[in-house]
């Protein structure tokens, strides 16, 4: 269950960060009303790290070789990265990678917990 949640959470994030701005520029009467906090990124970003590293590290199970879990440390590490940038736009694309990487690593964590006993997918 964790990983789709995070999968889901993931996507979400992808939506409000590629497809808010998009949608904003098209319906100009829009772009006044949304008032979203600065700081909104950044919880999101730190309720995200520790929920996401707890069930891959419930994955992982002691094994220092687990991609999963490097994958999503690694987007995780990308989106803290990104609330440094002073640029939206490099904001955006870094917060986007970061998220998919992690979104990456729980699909990889989720195809690897439920492999088929006899090695099938």
């Amino acid at each position: 269950m964790g990983d789709g949640l995070a999968i889901l959470l993931s996507a979400a994030c992808l939506i409000h960060c590629l497809a808010l701005p998009l949608l904003l520029a098209l319906i100009p009467a829009w772009s006044a009303s949304p008032d979203i906090p600065e700081s909104f990124h950044f919880w999101v970003v730190m309720t995200a790290a520790p929920l996401s590293l707890f069930v891959l590290l419930r994955a992982a199970k002691g094994k220092i070789a687990y991609p999963p879990l490097w994958l999503g440390a690694a987007g995780l590490a990308v989106m803290i990265l990104a609330l440094t940038f002073a640029d939206p736009a490099i904001e955006t694309l870094a917060t986007s990678a970061g998220a998919l990487t992690l979104s990456l690593g729980h699909v990889l964590n989720w195809r690897i917990r439920h492999r088929h006993p006899c090695g099938r997918t």
